[in-house]
């Protein structure tokens, strides 16, 4: 059961990801990083939720669980 969660949340994190990515090719949050130097907060929010959503799937799938 602890694998499939692992999977999932693996699952979870490639795809928000890759939805932080494509919202920062977006037109407005080129411009507002053009003029500001940051991404937008919602980029950010997506980056760092897919970040710990594949660290904690990547743990979830190779740690070992006993009973």
């Amino acid at each position: 059961m602890a694998k499939v969660v692992g999977v999932i949340l693996l699952v979870v994190g490639v795809f928000l990801l890759i939805r932080g990515h494509d919202m920062s090719q977006a037109i407005n949050s080129q411009v507002k990083n053009l003029f500001t130097g940051t991404p937008t907060d919602k980029v950010t929010y997506y980056y760092i939720g897919g970040a710990i959503c594949c660290g904690v799937g990547l743990v979830g799938l190779f740690t070992p669980f006993k009973k």
